[in-house]
């Protein structure tokens, strides 16, 4: 699966049944090529804009499935890691 395909998928989490949103970015290790974490815009973001200082940062072991529009993940919503972008 490319990133381009990840990105058009939205991220729901199945302990509250909440969108979170769609995945903007993702966190890779360059030596291995493997998925680290998808980063998805925290709210008010759109494509980057409109306060893009705000993320989630959700581990891959967090995704449950990832299926053809959506992307389920487990976390509770207090352990997402909203970072703040300098």
């Amino acid at each position: 699966m490319r990133i381009c395909e990840l990105k058009r998928k939205e991220v729901i989490n199945i302990n509250d049944c909440k969108r979170l949103g769609f995945v903007g970015d993702v966190d890779f290790d360059i030596h291995t090529g493997c998925i680290c974490a998808l980063i998805v815009p925290g709210p008010g973001c759109i494509c980057g804009f409109l306060g893009h200082e705000k993320e989630y940062v959700i581990p891959f072991c967090d995704i449950c499935q990832i299926g053809e529009d959506i992307i389920l993940v487990d976390v509770k919503r207090k352990d997402v890691e909203e970072k703040c972008r300098d």
